[in-house]
């Protein structure tokens, strides 16, 4: 058929037009979080800063409070805790403790340097609504954050 690819006259697309000719890959599904080279950089850029505490991990987690009702935390320690849910992404050792991880399922963390705004910014499709800065989220309906820990400013953010 004409525009379909082709070896030596001989048909190489398969179904739905899918060139058979395409090696496939395997894609890992279930990444629980991502961080952007430029996030990772920024990273390693602090870290180096602190020379004197040694090999350190950056540690993701979610808080109850915040504007929306859970914010997020960044921030370095020294090791991994027990339970934590340990990687390495962009050549950066992650750390997430067992409550946060189903709110960061799938979530991007990347570093933001311009006029509007500047630092760590996670995109998080786990929010079904977050404050202006974004640094505090709202989960869909019976997901919400325990009653103790649920804050909200009445105004403006309180990162």
């Amino acid at each position: 058929m004409p525009g379909e690819p082709s070896e030596g006259g001989r048909r190489v697309a398969g179904p739905f037009g899918y060139d058979l000719r395409m090696e496939i890959t395997e894609r890992p599904t279930d990444t629980l979080l991502t961080l952007t080279p430029f996030a990772a950089e920024k990273v390693k850029e602090l870290m180096a800063e602190d020379q004197d505490a040694g090999p350190m991990v950056l540690r993701v987690a979610i808080q109850g409070g915040g504007c929306s009702g859970f914010q997020y935390g960044l921030g370095f320690d020294t090791a991994p805790a027990e339970g934590d849910h340990e990687f390495e992404l962009e050549g950066v050792r992650v750390v997430v403790d067992p409550f946060s991880v189903p709110y960061l399922q799938g979530a991007t963390i990347d570093f933001l340097n311009g006029l509007q705004e500047s630092g760590f910014k996670i995109d998080n499709p786990n929010a079904a609504s977050s404050c202006g800065c974004g640094h505090s989220f709202q989960v869909a309906e019976g997901e919400d954050a325990p009653a103790d820990q649920a804050g909200g400013c009445g105004s403006g953010c309180s990162h």
